[in-house]
C-alpha cells in the first residue's frame, strides 16, 4: 500500500535535499472592517484590525517542502530594501537555506498586498518589477547555483512570470543541471514553454496548458491530448502533469495518458495548493516514489490545503490520514 511506503519513508528519517529556484514574494494582508464609504471617493473605509506577513511565490514552495521535512536551499532575486530584509529573516526563521538569493537593486522585492474587510477582499497592490534579468545577474546566478544543484537530489522552477526565468538564464540553468545529472520539475508561467526545453515534469494548470499551446480553451479529453502532445513537442519534457481543478490530475507522457480523479470533499480555498502539489511531487520524487505514486500523494495533498482558507502547508501524517479516510 502507498501509505505502507510513506510510512517506512518516515521511518527511514532521510530528508531530502531539494532545490528551490523562482520568483521570491511577500503576501501581505490588511485585514479590518468596512461599514462606510469615504467622504472623498465612492470606496470603502477600512478600520485596520490586524496585519500579517507571509511566504509567496517560490518561497510558499519552500516552506511547503520544509514541513514535509526536506532540507531546502532557495534561490531567487530580491530587491535592497527592507522588505527583502524581512524575506530573508522570515526564510531562516523557517529554517530555508538562502544562499542562492541575490540583491537586485534594478528591481524591488516583489510584495503581493490584500486590503481584506473581513474575508472580502476590496483592493491588491503589487509592487514588483517584472523586466527580465540581466546578464550581469544572470552569471551571479549561475556562479552561484552550480554547487546547490550539484547537491540537490532535485530542482524546482517556480515560475511566476517576474522577470527571473528569461529564456537565456532557464537554458543556462537547464543545461547545468543536465552537467550534473539532475532532473527538474518546473510550475510554468507565460506562454513560452520552448524556454523549459530538457526538463523532466512541466506542472500547467488547464488554462495554463491551453495558453501555452495556442489552445482556446480545453474542454475534454481530445483537447488535453492535442495540447499536451504539442508541449511535449516543443519541450522534450518527459511528463506533463496537468491540474484539472475540480477534475483531478492528468499524467501525460509521449506514450502513455493517466487521470488521477479529484480528492476534495469540501473547497475553501485553492490559494497556494499549485504550490503544495510541486511541493509534494518534487519530495516523493527526490525520496525514490515514481512519477505516478507522487503525483498520487500530491492530489491529496492538494485536496487537504484547499479546504484551509489561505496558503497552507500539509504534513505526512495528514497525507497518509486523508489516504486511508478516502479508503485505499
Amino acid at each position: 500500500m502507498l501509505t505502507d511506503k510513506v510510512r517506512a519513508l518516515q521511518k527511514a528519517g532521510k530528508q531530502p535535499n531539494i532545490l528551490v529556484i523562482g520568483d521570491l514574494m511577500i503576501d501581505h494582508y490588511i485585514v479590518g472592517e468596512a461599514t462606510r464609504l469615504s467622504p472623498e471617493a465612492p470606496v470603502p473605509v477600512v478600520n485596520v484590525k490586524n496585519e500579517t506577513t507571509t511566504l509567496g511565490g517560490a518561497a510558499n514552495v519552500a516552506q511547503n517542502l520544509i514541513t514535509l521535512g526536506s532540507r531546502v536551499t532557495l534561490s531567487g532575486l530580491i530587491g535592497n530594501d527592507t522588505s527583502g530584509t524581512q524575506l530573508i529573516s522570515i526564510l531562516k526563521e523557517e529554517g530555508i537555506d538562502t544562499c542562492g538569493i541575490i540583491d537586485d537593486h534594478s528591481r524591488p522585492t516583489t510584495v503581493k498586498t490584500r486590503v481584506m474587510a473581513g474575508s472580502h477582499q476590496l483592493v491588491r497592490v503589487d509592487r514588483e518589477v517584472t523586466d527580465a534579468v540581466s546578464t550581469a545577474i544572470e552569471d551571479v546566478m549561475i556562479e552561484r547555483l552550480a554547487d546547490c544543484i550539484g547537491e540537490a537530489d532535485i530542482v524546482l522552477f517556480s515560475d511566476y512570470n517576474k522577470g527571473l526565468f528569461s529564456p537565456t538564464l532557464t537554458q543556462r540553468l537547464v543545461e547545468l543541471a543536465k552537467q550534473k545529472g539532475k532532473k527538474i520539475i518546473v510550475d510554468p508561467k507565460g506562454f513560452n514553454y520552448a524556454k523549459y526545453k530538457g526538463v523532466y515534469i512541466i506542472k500547467p494548470n488547464r488554462k495554463e496548458l491551453a495558453e501555452a499551446s495556442k489552445k482556446e480553451k480545453i474542454k475534454n479529453f481530445d483537447d488535453l491530448q492535442q495540447a499536451s502532445s504539442t508541449i511535449l513537442a516543443q519541450t522534450n519534457a518527459e511528463y506533463l502533469v496537468v491540474t484539472l481543478s475540480e477534475e483531478g490530475m492528468a499524467i501525460i507522457s509521449p506514450i502513455a495518458y493517466q487521470l488521477l480523479p479529484v480528492k476534495a470533499t469540501e473547497v475553501f480555498d485553492v490559494t497556494g495548493a499549485g504550490d503544495t502539489v510541486l511541493a509534494v511531487m518534487a519530495y516523493f520524487i527526490a525520496s525514490g516514489f515514481d512519477v505516478q505514486e507522487a503525483c498520487e500523494l500530491a492530489n491529496h495533498a492538494a485536496a487537504i490545503v484547499i479546504r484551509r482558507v489561505g496558503s497552507a502547508t500539509t504534513t505526512l501524517d495528514e497525507i497518509i490520514a486523508d489516504i486511508e479516510k478516502a479508503g485505499r
